[in-house]
């Protein structure tokens, strides 16, 4: 028989090559320098290059690992850029856990030079600015700036952003979107528009939007367009088409909304001109619009605003003393001009404010300061079962659409020398106090300057029943705000469109000017909720609905509350009990521009 073969039996201590805590590696040298771990991209430098460089390394004592991985310190290439680099590691599952691991210093990504003049000394040499690859990728640190909230309403949003270039082309598509009738297109936009104006600095590379939320495909294409050829060429040639100039003037007549416009640019209206030709019959807030156009897409100032505001008081003190009103809108965020004035008005005793309206708006005919309005009463009822099943959040308040006549110039302001004052108590409300004014109230200004939109209908019989555009007007003051003829007109029209304009107004100088004012009148017990729904922006409110629902499982509107689990209203007398009840933090209106 033949004995098996026995195994050599290795003494433990025969491995050892001494008592050191140096290692070895791959060719069997020890490694000299083990906080060095090296890892070469074959990526330009080629794999025949690549494995004689790694022999050369280990050679010298260096640690050069075959496979990236999180123990790698060192990336060295050839002939790339640092973001070229970035992007190879990115796809590595390696390179994630380097670039996410703030417990480590981030890998240095190096150029070929530092690897030779190392291998030529022998010792890893200092790492210099030269050796480091140009233009890399931001930081995880840096990169987190750019990390915002999804809803609009958990964001804080000033007036002015930094990227007004991108926000704008997403506004004329949402425009665009939103004059075809498509809601949901053109509330895409605006919240990826939102999301931008949010931001703390400005874009310069698509690799700051990861992450973001709101920027579909779509918007991530416009952004890209801009960033590289400074415009988007969709935004442009939207703003150059027929039917988008044409559907922006026609929309810019006060009571026409975007369905009766595209309905006119079938017939061949295009201009102010072609609709007094075609012998349309308009009704009566669409003859107010037509007759005033000029004045109406012409911005308001707070000057004038307050103007009117002043007149406004004097009018609410003379019929129901102790009543209280608050300007809202885009001038209580903080703009200095607008395209309409809104008030609202409450009173602090429960019930006073019924049959307020009539009489307000009596004498401010009396008086002779409307040149036109369409009131409506209070509809809104408080059932027990909570809102309507799908969720109604029409604003039901009884209010006055109208057409103010201001005096202008050096009467801007003086009439029996008051203004509105700006004292409010805590919850918002302003009290009918008069400031004397020693100079002039500042002059509006002449040229059109405003992107806002221009006012349209609120009434039901004024225009396309605005509740088939935007179920929730109650969301912002302006519940179809979707055009901006101030784009257009009148400096941006041609001759033609501006004598047609022009035949619209009175000849000559005069010492008033048509402004779009809206009056609201409010239960005192509702004033918090129309308050925040009336100061808008129009989007912001949208949000806030949508987190109330989607977030908390509530119903809100500008009248109330509702908590769907617990069936019950949630009360309020101030936007922050609002707030607070839907969990967010309070927010003031100055930085709800969204």
């Amino acid at each position: 028989m033949v004995p098996l073969k026995r195994r050599r039996v290795v003494s433990s201590s025969a491995g050892a090559t001494g008592t050191d805590n140096n290692t070895k590696h791959g060719g069997g040298k020890v490694t000299e320098f083990p906080l060095v771990v090296l890892f070469l991209l074959e990526r330009k430098m080629g794999a025949s290059r690549r494995a004689f460089l790694s022999q050369l390394g280990r050679r010298k004592g260096f640690q050069v690992e075959e496979l990236f991985s999180q123990s790698v310190t060192h990336v060295i290439s050839e002939n790339n850029s640092g973001d070229e680099v970035w992007t190879w590691l990115d796809s590595q599952d390696g390179g994630k856990a380097q670039r996410g691991d703030h417990c480590r210093p981030p890998v240095h990504l190096l150029d070929i030079s530092w690897y030779t003049e190392s291998m030529r000394e022998g010792r890893p040499v200092e790492i210099l600015d030269r050796h480091r690859l140009q233009e890399q990728k931001k930081n995880e640190a840096e990169a987190a700036a750019f990390s915002v909230p999804s809803y609009a309403c958990q964001r804080r949003t000033a007036l002015q952003g930094h990227n007004t270039l991108l926000t704008d082309a997403l506004s004329v598509l949402a425009d665009n979107a939103e004059l075809s009738e498509n809601e949901g297109r053109g509330v895409a936009f605006r919240r990826a528009a939102a999301v931008l104006k949010s931001l703390p600095g400005p874009v310069t590379g698509m690799e700051q939007l990861r992450g973001l939320p709101c920027l579909g495909e779509h918007s991530q294409r416009v952004i890209k367009d801009i960033l590289e050829n400074g415009a988007s060429s969709e935004a442009e040639s939207i703003k150059q088409s027929e039917w988008y100039k044409a559907v922006k003037v026609l929309t810019g007549i006060f009571g026409v909304g975007a369905k009766t416009a595209d309905r006119w640019f079938r017939e061949g209206i295009r201009s102010l001109s072609q609709l007094q030709r075609s012998g349309h019959t308009l009704n009566h807030a669409q003859q107010a619009g037509l007759k005033h156009y000029d004045d109406i897409n012409r911005p308001v100032t707070k000057a004038e605003a307050d103007a009117i505001g002043a007149i406004v008081e004097e009018a609410v003190s003379a019929v129901l003393p102790g009543a209280e009103i608050t300007l809202t809108g885009g001038f209580r965020r903080g703009k200095l001009t607008g395209h309409d004035v809104d008030f609202l008005i409450t009173h602090p005793e429960e019930g006073k404010e019924e049959g307020l309206m009539p009489k307000l708006v009596s004498w401010l005919e009396s008086q002779g300061f409307l040149l036109y309005q369409k009131t409506t009463r209070n509809s809104y009822l408080e059932s027990k079962e909570g809102p309507g099943r799908p969720a109604s959040n029409m604003d039901r308040f009884e209010r006055c659409l109208s057409i103010f006549k201001l005096a202008t110039d050096r009467h801007v302001g003086q009439r029996r020398g008051t203004k509105l004052s700006e004292a409010k108590t805590e919850n918002g409300l302003q009290t009918n106090t008069h400031e004397n004014l020693n100079t002039t109230q500042e002059t509006h200004s002449k040229k059109v300057c405003s992107l806002e939109a221009p006012m349209q209908s609120k009434g039901e019989a004024l225009t396309d029943s605005y509740q088939q555009i935007d179920p929730n007007p109650q969301s912002h003051p302006h519940p179809l705000s979707l055009i901006h003829p101030s784009d257009i007109a009148p400096h941006m029209l041609g001759q033609e469109e501006r004598l047609e304009a022009d035949q619209t107004q009175t000849s000559g100088p005069r010492p008033w000017r048509a402004v779009r004012v809206d009056l609201v009148v409010s239960p005192v017990s509702q004033f918090a909720f129309a308050l925040l729904g009336w100061t808008g922006s129009k989007l912001f409110e949208r949000e806030l609905r949508r987190w109330a629902g989607h977030e908390k499982a509530m119903s809100l509107s500008s009248h109330a509350l509702y908590d769907n689990k617990q069936s019950l209203y949630l009360r309020a007398s101030s936007e922050e009990d609002i707030f607070a009840h839907l969990g967010l933090e309070y927010i003031p209106p100055s930085e709800r521009n969204a």
